[in-house]
C-alpha cells in the first residue's frame, strides 16, 4: 500500500476501486503507530477511523453517493473543534476539554466523507513558531529529528511530510502554516482573510488569523480549498467566493505575469542557501514567461513589531476567558479569593502564553495605547497601502518563506526576540489580509527550503496557479524517515 500518494491520487484510486479506504486508513494508522514516537506529531488518534473507512467502501461498492474525499485520512491541528473530541490547544489549561460542536471546516469535510485520523500538536494556543511551546512536548522535524519542524502548526506539517495522513488543516496567524510547511517540505497555504470560516477555531488573534491546508502538492491544496472555503453565517468575516473552483485552470501557467521581488525580505540575516534557492526560483519563474523585478516595501521592517503588539493585545483579550471557572482543569476554589484563585489557576499556562498575555494587558492600557497599540495599527494600515500599491503594478510577489534553515530543538527557545524575527517574511500577508503560499523548493544539507508567493486579495486562484507552475520546476528528494 503506497501511503505517499497525493490527495487527488487517493480519491481517484478509491473511486476506481483500485484501493479500499479501509486498507489505506488502516495502513495510515499503522504508520502513525510505528513512527510517531520519534516525531510526536499526534496528540490524539481517532479510534473509529477504520470503521468510518469501512462505511465509505460500502457506499462505493453499492453505488451510493460518496463525498469527494472518499475517506481521505486528514489530520487536524488541535485548536479546531471536532464534536465529542478533545480540543487541547496544546495547553494544560484545556487538557480535558471536549468540544460540543464541529468547526465549520470540520462540518464541510465530514459532508465530503473525509476521515480525521487524529488531532496534531501545536505551540500552546498557536503562540510560537517551533512547536516547542506545546505543553505536551515538541514535535520533531522528519528531515532531521533533532531540528524543529516550525510552528505553530508543526504537528500538521510533520504528519503530512512523514506520510501519517494525506492532508492536514492548520491555522496561520503570522506564518503558522507556511513556516512549518517550509521547514518540513510540504505546501502550506494562507488564504485571503475571510475565505475560510474561523467558526470553531479557538481564537488567538481574530483580526488576522486564518485556517489553511497543508498538503503534498499545490493541486491538493486547491482541492481542499474547494471544500472548505466560502460564506458561513456563523462567521461574519467570511467572504463570498461564488463557489470558485480552484483546480480549474491551475495548469495554465504564468506567462506574461509580473512578479515583484520583495527587497526587504532578502536582506541581512538571510541564510546563503535560502538566498541562493530564492534566486533560482526567480530564474525558473522567468523561464516560465514571468517578468521579475525588485520592489521595496518600507513598512516590512516594522511588521514584526506591529504584528506582535497587535496579536498580543488580541490574545490578552481572548485568553481572559481561561479563568478556570468556565474552562480549565480540576483545581479547588477553597482557600482563595477571586483574583488570587485566577492567578494561581493560570500558572498552568506555558511561558510563551504568559508572556503574550502580559504584553497584551500592557500595550493597550491607559497611558501606553498611543505609544504601542495605536502605532502598531498605523503600521498595519501603511503596510496595507504599500502592498495594495504594489499589486497595481505586479500580479504576484516573491520572497523566501523563512529567511533561515530549520534549527536545532532548544537552540532559540530562550531568545524570544530571535524567534520573533523568524516571522519577518510571513507576517505581512496576515497584517494585510493577502493570500500567501509556501512551496517546497530545495533541500540544503538535508534541510528543506520553501519559497513564498503572495497575491492580491481574492486572487487565491492565480496564486495557486503560480505555485503549481513553480512546483513543477523542481524534483525534490523524499523525506528520509
Amino acid at each position: 500500500m503506497n501511503l505517499k500518494i497525493s490527495a487527488l491520487e487517493f480519491v481517484q484510486e478509491v473511486q476506481n476501486g483500485n484501493i479500499s479506504a479501509e486498507d489505506f486508513v488502516a495502513k495510515t494508522l499503522e504508520r502513525i503507530q510505528s513512527i510517531d514516537d520519534k516525531l510526536h506529531a499526534f496528540l490524539s488518534i481517532n479510534e473509529d477511523a477504520v470503521n468510518q473507512a469501512q462505511e465509505i467502501d460500502r457506499k462505493v461498492k453499492s453505488g451510493d453517493k460518496v463525498g469527494v474525499c472518499f475517506g481521505m485520512p486528514i489530520s487536524i491541528k488541535d485548536n479546531m473543534c471536532i464534536k465529542n473530541s478533545k480540543t487541547t490547544c496544546g495547553s494544560k489549561m484545556l487538557e480535558n476539554f471536549v468540544a460540543p460542536y464541529d468547526a465549520t471546516v470540520i462540518r464541510k469535510l465530514k459532508q465530503q466523507d473525509a476521515i480525521f485520523v487524529g488531532k496534531v500538536n501545536l505551540d500552546e494556543f498557536a503562540m510560537g513558531l517551533t512547536t516547542e511551546f506545546s505543553a505536551f512536548g515538541p514535535s520533531k522535524n522528519p528531515w532531521e529529528t533533532d531540528h524543529v519542524p516550525g510552528g505553530s502548526s508543526g504537528g500538521s506539517a510533520v504528519s503530512v511530510s512523514a506520510f501519517e495522513c494525506v492532508a492536514s488543516l492548520g491555522s496561520d496567524t503570522g506564518g503558522s502554516v507556511r513556516n512549518p510547511a517550509s521547514f518540513c517540505s510540504v505546501v502550506g497555504f494562507k488564504p485571503t482573510y475571510g475565505l475560510i470560516s474561523r467558526y470553531g477555531l479557538v481564537s488567538y488573534a481574530n483580526s488576522i488569523e486564518q485556517i489553511g491546508p497543508l498538503t503534498r502538492t499545490v493541486k491538493d491544496t486547491a482541492f481542499m480549498l474547494n471544500i472548505i472555503s466560502g460564506l458561513d453565517s456563523n462567521d461574519n468575516t467570511t467572504v463570498d467566493n461564488k463557489d470558485e473552483n480552484y483546480l480549474s485552470g491551475i495548469d495554465s501557467g504564468i506567462e506574461g505575469k509580473k512578479i515583484g521581488i520583495i527587497k526587504e525580505m532578502l536582506g541581512d540575516g538571510v541564510d546563503p542557501a535560502v538566498l541562493s534557492a530564492t534566486k533560482d526560483a526567480i530564474s525558473k519563474l522567468e523561464n516560465l514567461g514571468a517578468t521579475c523585478e525588485e520592489i521595496s516595501l518600507d513598512m516590512v521592517k516594522y511588521s514584526v513589531a506591529a504584528y506582535y503588539t497587535i496579536t498580543a493585545t488580541e490574545a490578552g483579550s481572548n485568553l481572559a476567558r481561561y479563568d478556570n471557572l468556565r474552562y480549565g482543569y480540576d483545581f479547588s476554589v477553597e482557600g482563595y479569593e477571586f483574583n488570587s484563585y485566577i492567578t494561581k489557576a493560570r500558572q498552568n499556562f506555558g511561558p510563551e502564553v504568559k508572556r503574550r498575555m502580559i504584553i497584551g494587558g500592557f500595550v493597550p492600557s491607559t497611558g501606553h495605547a498611543g505609544k504601542y497599540f495605536l502605532k502598531a495599527l498605523k503600521i498595519k494600515s501603511k503596510l496595507t497601502r504599500e502592498i495594495n500599491d504594489a499589486f497595481k503594478k505586479f500580479d504576484l510577489l516573491i520572497a523566501p518563506t523563512v529567511p533561515i534553515l530549520p534549527f536545532k530543538i532548544g537552540e532559540k527557545i530562550d531568545d524570544p526576540i530571535a524567534l520573533f524575527l523568524v516571522d519577518i517574511n510571513t507576517v505581512t500577508a496576515n497584517l494585510t489580509g493577502k493570500p500567501a503560499i509556501s512551496v517546497p523548493f530545495a533541500v540544503s544539507n538535508g534541510l528543506p527550503i520553501g519559497i513564498q508567493l503572495l497575491a492580491d486579495s481574492m486572487q487565491d486562484k492565480l496564486l495557486l496557479r503560480a505555485a503549481h507552475a513553480l512546483e513543477n520546476t523542481v524534483k525534490l528528494p523524499e523525506v528520509p524517515i
